[in-house]
């Protein structure tokens, strides 16, 4: 179960993509995206996010 982003929420400023310790998030034009199959659930990603965009 990889992290899941709320697309609407996200505003793009990359702080997740920054945080990940595996590289399992990108940004894809101006919103981040997520590779499940890299991911490994630790949540610190989750805790950076400022608007909250990004949930396990």
């Amino acid at each position: 179960m990889a992290v899941k982003v709320d697309k609407e929420k996200c505003i793009g400023c990359g702080a997740c993509v920054d945080t990940c310790p595996v590289s399992a998030l990108e940004m894809n034009g101006d919103k981040v995206q997520v590779d499940e199959g890299t991911c490994i659930d630790c949540g610190a990603c989750v805790g950076v996010c400022p608007v909250e965009a990004l949930s396990l």
